[in-house]
C-alpha cells in the first residue's frame, strides 16, 4: 500500500519549496492537492496549486463528510484535503506527499499511524529569522501579518508532535535532509550524482 508523507511547518520556513524539490527528485511521490476557500492568486491553478472553492461549497462538502481533514486556519478562510484526492493518488499508485497545516498533519498522523505515515516538520533556525522571512516576503498588510506571527508562534509549539524534525536553516543542506528521510522512509536506494 502507497505511503503518506506529510510535511509541516509554520508558514515560511520552507515546506512549499521541500515539497517541489521532493516531488522533483521522485517518480514515486504524487502531491495532495489541498482544497481552499480564500482567493486565488495570479500564479496559482486551480486543481494544480489548489482546489478553490467558495465558502458555501467549503462549507457543504464539509458537512457531506468529504474532506479527510480541514481547518480554518484564519477566520474564514479554510483549508482542507479531500478524501477524494487521496483516493485519486492511491489509484495512480503514488506515494502522497502534503504541504500542510499543523493540526492537519497532526489528523493525518492519528488516522494513519505507525508505518504507513510520516510527518516531518521543517522548523526554521531561530523563530526570529522566521519573522524575518515573513516580513521580507512583503506580502500582506500589517494587521494580517500580525495574525500571521501569532500563528507562527503556536504552530512552533507542535514542533515536538511529529516523526521528524528537519531544520532548514541552510537550503541546500535541509533539502539533501528531506531526500534521506524520504529514501528511509519508502525504502529507496539512493541515487549517485
Amino acid at each position: 500500500m502507497s505511503k503518506l508523507i506529510a510535511i509541516t511547518a509554520p508558514s515560511g520556513a520552507g515546506k512549499t519549496t521541500i515539497v517541489r524539490h521532493l516531488l522533483a527528485t521522485y517518480d514515486e511521490l504524487a502531491f495532495s492537492v489541498s482544497a481552499t476557500n480564500r482567493k486565488k492568486r495570479d500564479h496559482e491553478i486551480d486543481g494544480k496549486d489548489y482546489y478553490f472553492l467558495s465558502t458555501r461549497e467549503f462549507k457543504k462538502r464539509i458537512k457531506n463528510g468529504d474532506f479527510l481533514e480541514w481547518e480554518e486556519v484564519y477566520e474564514n478562510q479554510y483549508y482542507g484535503t479531500l478524501k477524494s484526492e487521496i483516493e485519486r493518488r492511491w489509484e495512480d499508485g503514488k506515494n502522497i506527499v502534503f504541504d500542510i497545516e499543523v493540526k492537519g498533519a497532526t489528523n493525518i498522523k492519528k488516522m494513519y499511524p505507525g508505518e504507513q505515515s510520516m510527518v516531518v516538520f521543517i522548523s526554521p533556525p531561530s523563530l526570529e529569522t522566521l519573522i524575518k522571512r515573513l516580513k521580507n516576503r512583503k506580502t500582506e498588510s500589517a494587521q494580517s501579518f500580525k495574525k500571521r506571527v501569532a500563528r507562527v508562534k503556536e504552530e512552533m509549539t507542535y514542533e515536538n508532535n511529529f516523526d521528524k524534525i528537519l531544520v532548514n536553516d541552510v537550503l541546500e543542506i535541509a533539502l539533501k535532509e528531506a531526500e534521506l528521510m524520504i529514501e528511509d522512509f519508502l525504502g529507496l536506494q539512493a541515487t549517485e550524482e
